[in-house]
């Protein structure tokens, strides 16, 4: 769980705040599969990267910067609902690899 992210989650959660408790728990309970990870400034400075690259998509840097932590990773599954922008982003060296989305 990059934290970049958690912060937009808890934009969009401002009027659930036990979904966000609930969360928070789930994110740091040791028994979870979470990792909760800051960007490095390489992360921000490649997540920029591929926003420009994928100017179509608007990314911005919390996407942009999600899709660049897992490319550093080689962790090529990614949590999330926005299937338009993460189904359409190539990460890696030679921009060939797509992301996995779940659910």
């Amino acid at each position: 769980m990059p934290a970049l992210v958690l912060a937009e989650v808890d934009y969009f959660l401002r009027a659930e705040r036990a979904a966000m408790r609930k969360l928070i728990a789930e994110i740091f309970d040791p028994g979870t599969r979470y990792e909760y990870e800051f960007p490095l400034p390489s992360d921000l400075v490649r997540g920029l990267e591929l926003d420009a690259k994928f100017k179509d998509l608007n990314l911005g840097l919390v996407d942009g910067t999600l899709a660049a932590l897992a490319e550093r990773r080689q962790v090529y599954r990614v949590l999330s609902t926005d299937r338009r922008d993460f189904g359409a982003i190539r990460v890696g060296p030679r921009l060939s690899l797509s992301l996995d989305l779940l659910p």
